[in-house]
């Protein structure tokens, strides 16, 4: 079974399933109503972001790239509303075996033990069937609830480092977590 195949049950009746094509306007309605909650965490998007076909072509890419082994992506799905995703980019094996790992929770599902149950959902798919050695995540110096998010699944800090990304306009410092997922040699 390919990782981006798994379905998880989370808390509160949503479901943890592949993302799709054809989850661009489901996403689209999901970035708009989220567009002020996400701001201080993400970069800056260009308009086309907030369009279907913008989301179209997003939604395409990310799947191209499930196909070719290097990211896989899922949609937290409450009912037919998409109400957050969670990512494993930059995935690479061989002997270092590793991926980010990044997330969003809408809103009003937030605190909900969500990102917690998807997080760890993830970690359980990237070790079992992609055989991952680690997961990194990284967040702002000042997302605490993130932070939190990733010491319940398991992650331990393991530095800061400054000016990471570029987020809502800045180049920003970020904590680093990892979460070593086994001790196997690597395949």
């Amino acid at each position: 079974m390919a990782v981006n195949s798994m379905i998880f049950d989370l808390p509160d009746g949503v479901t943890l399933r592949p993302l799709t094509e054809s989850d661009a306007e489901p996403l689209l309605r999901a970035y708009v109503v989220n567009r002020e909650h996400l701001a201080p965490w993400e970069p800056r998007r260009p308009p086309d972001f907030y369009t279907l076909v913008g989301q179209e072509s997003r939604a395409r890419d990310r799947v191209q790239l499930q196909r070719e082994g290097r990211l896989s992506s899922w949609a937290l799905q409450d009912e037919e509303r998409i109400v957050g995703t969670i990512t494993l980019s930059h995935i690479e094996l061989g002997p270092f075996r590793s991926a980010h790992l990044g997330y969003w929770i809408d809103s009003g599902y937030t605190g909900r033990g969500l990102a917690t149950a998807a997080a760890n959902a993830v970690c359980r798919a990237a070790d079992e069937q992609l055989g991952l050695h680690r997961i990194e995540a990284g967040t702002l110096l000042d997302n605490t609830a993130s932070q939190r998010v990733l010491e319940r699944c398991g992650f331990s800090r393991i530095g800061v480092a400054p000016r990471y990304l570029h987020i809502d306009g800045a180049w920003r410092d970020h904590v680093l977590f990892q979460r070593v997922l086994h001790d196997r040699p690597a395949i």
